[in-house]
């Protein structure tokens, strides 16, 4: 393998001349957390930071636990300050990578618990640097092939420290690497606090405008509260073409399957059908802008209430529900609705002891609040519609900022691009 001057070929790949290829216990000590006792816990005091509360690059306290504030001085070993970088020792690997977090302010005072390690960089180190070379998808490898046969998957500080990693020689040329990849840190979760904030303004706006709290500029008389079945003309559900047969699904015609429904519009499908399995099956291809319910494993919080619009003519299994409305419901409308309604409309109505599901009648009991004219109703669906393009927008953004950022990790922390 040909190798450019100035750099050179090692067991991580090629790195600059003045960088090394060293084990990580070179440059850290993975400090362990402390075995706390449940019997400990408390229903306020410090934060108790367990594998359950590492999360990829930041905390997750959806469940906080805590521990007498007393332990803060009683185990002040254990105590974790705003800018630690903790990683999970126990199941430490989600989609590819490694699960490990810098704490945020909020984030502290916590207690380390046991099978979560913070990482101490040592005084040829930046930790900065450490955290984001942690984060590599050759890391993370390293740890897998590390843990291979064990179960649950769990990896000790011993065999952490002799993954191999590439660092400068220089302290300083870390630091601006580490600088670098935090600037497009700031800017993603500038990003993700944006989204979640207009995300709160449109959940606002469902509720004051799909229930007639605030009435656009123009609109009056009074809402209504009518059953589904009033204002649709059918509903219908799908089919699964046999399995046993591949080349049934090896066409395409599109196929759509309730794991699809995730309020979009769905344009292209995982799976696609012949035209012999359509009429096999008897299925029915469903026209453009047509409004899709799931009605099967609504018992799931990632199924209930989940929707879509047919984006291009397709056909649907049978988990998924078509409703075809009359001139009195508008699609865009009625799908507003069911974002807004969905989750506590399938908690209330549907049914079955283990798998919770609708049925066409079911469905047609459903009740939906409903303004006086369609004109009312294409202005609502209108206001969101606008609010979810600004969304998509937003999210888009995001998206290519983070994959910005995998690019700049895969040059900067490999010499490939040199802060010089």
């Amino acid at each position: 393998m040909a190798v450019k001057p100035g750099y050179k070929l090692t067991e991580v790949g090629v790195i600059p001349d003045d960088w090394e290829c060293v084990p990580s216990a070179y440059l850290v000590t993975y400090f362990g957390g402390n075995a706390f006792r449940s019997e400990a816990a408390v229903s306020d005091g410090i934060r108790w930071l367990k594998i359950a509360n590492v999360g990829i690059q930041r905390a997750q306290w959806e469940a906080p636990s805590f521990l007498p504030p007393a332990y803060g001085s009683k185990f002040k070993d254990y105590l974790l300050r705003e800018g630690d970088v903790v990683m999970a020792l126990t199941r430490p690997i989600l989609n590819n990578q490694l699960k490990v977090a810098k704490l945020a302010q909020s984030d502290v005072p916590a207690l380390l618990n046991q099978r979560v390690a913070k990482v101490i960089a040592g005084s040829g180190a930046d930790l900065g640097f450490i955290y984001y070379t942690l984060q590599m998808r050759r890391f993370a490898d390293s740890m897998s092939d590390a843990m291979a046969g064990s179960d649950p998957p769990n990896i000790g500080s011993k065999t952490l420290g002799r993954i191999l990693v590439a660092v400068p020689k220089c302290v300083l040329e870390q630091r601006d690497i580490a600088t670098a990849l935090s600037d497009v840190d700031a800017l993603l979760s500038s990003l993700e606090r944006l989204i979640a904030k207009k995300r709160d303004l449109k959940q606002a706006a469902m509720q004051q405008l799909l229930t007639g709290q605030t009435r656009l500029p123009g609109f009056t008389g009074d809402w209504q509260v009518r059953a589904l079945g009033d204002l649709i003309r059918s509903c219908s559900s799908g089919a699964t073409p046999r399995r046993d047969q591949p080349d049934f699904y090896k066409g395409d015609v599109r196929w759509i399957t309730s794991g699809e429904l995730n309020y979009n519009v769905i344009t292209d499908t995982v799976e696609k059908i012949t035209s012999e399995a359509v009429a096999r099956t008897n299925l029915k291809v469903i026209p453009k802008g047509t409004f899709l319910m799931a009605i099967t494993g609504l018992e799931a919080a990632g199924t209930r209430g989940s929707c879509a619009i047919v984006g291009e003519p397709s056909t649907t299994n049978q988990s998924c529900m078509a409703i075809f409305p009359t001139s009195e419901l508008l699609t865009e409308y009625l799908f507003h609705y069911y974002v807004f309604r969905g989750d506590a409309l399938a908690l209330q109505y549907c049914q079955g002891s283990k798998q919770q599901s609708y049925t066409a009648k079911l469905v047609r009991k459903l009740p939906i609040s409903v303004p006086p004219t369609t004109e009312e109703q294409a202005a609502i669906a209108g206001v969101l519609s606008d609010m979810d393009t600004e969304l998509a927008a937003l999210e888009q953004r995001l998206a290519k900022n983070h994959a910005l950022k995998q690019g700049m990790m895969q040059e900067l922390l490999t010499g490939r691009t040199r802060l010089l």
